[in-house]
């Protein structure tokens, strides 16, 4: 079997999409964590886009987490694409809203005003809408019963919000009971829970204070008050 290191950044969703496959086809792996504000030289040489993750496969690297899975999913079983090749590109086609979905976080939470934050609020509610419409009641999953990439995928997306929400910002999912029991059953499952570092909570908060957004000036009394707060 190949030697898998994994190339980390501790707050890279995608990383933690790539070391969600990893974990459910049960493939040993090292992680290997970097600072993207000061990047190694090594890091560099791996990574033509500057950017995590990278999966070293006995020293090759192999960049960009669509791709990581891809290649993970060819080569390891159990396979977590459907057999099937329309349902196949039905599953890609979400994976890439996925992936939308993470860009529009990042612009909820680096807004620099109450109303591109409403208006970018909106925009993930309308976003979690559409998935409420498609997703296989029975559950839990995206298709139902069986783990696939789009559960892989959109894992990290939900993590965004239990920090979210811990930090008095919260609402998006009302009214959306399929994507709120798909979201529960995601944080249960155990290659979620170890795809992000035990800090993770603590270093997203930290980062979301120092973005001066926003975000930032909304949960400052969230904090505030858990640090009066007795222990």
């Amino acid at each position: 079997m190949s030697r898998l290191v994994l190339v980390s950044h501790k707050l890279c969703p995608y990383v933690q999409r790539a070391a969600i496959v990893l974990h459910e086809k049960g493939v040993p792996f090292e992680r290997r964590w970097v600072d993207l504000a000061d990047k190694p030289d090594w890091f560099r040489a791996v990574s033509p886009l500057g950017k995590t993750p990278v999966l070293l496969v006995d020293g090759e690297p192999v960049f960009e987490s669509a791709v990581i899975c891809e290649y993970l999913d060819e080569v390891h079983a159990p396979r977590l694409h459907p057999a099937d090749p329309l349902q196949r590109a039905r599953h890609r086609a979400w994976m890439e809203f996925g992936s939308a979905v993470l860009n529009t976080i990042a612009a909820f939470y680096g807004a620099v005003d109450a109303r591109v934050l409403d208006a970018k609020r909106e925009e993930l509610r309308a976003r979690f809408a559409q998935l409420e419409a498609v997703l296989d009641a029975r559950g839990p999953y995206f298709a139902g019963a069986a783990f696939s990439m789009v559960d892989a995928v959109f894992a990290p997306v939900f993590r965004y919000f239990e920090v979210f929400g811990a930090l008095g910002v919260d609402g998006f999912f009302d009214g959306l009971p399929k994507v709120r029991a798909w979201r529960d059953a995601l944080a249960q499952r155990e290659s979620v829970q170890l795809a992000a570092s035990d800090d993770y909570a603590q270093l997203l908060t930290q980062f979301l204070i120092g973005r001066g957004s926003e975000v930032s000036r909304r949960i400052a009394p969230a904090l505030s008050a858990a640090a009066r707060s007795p222990a």
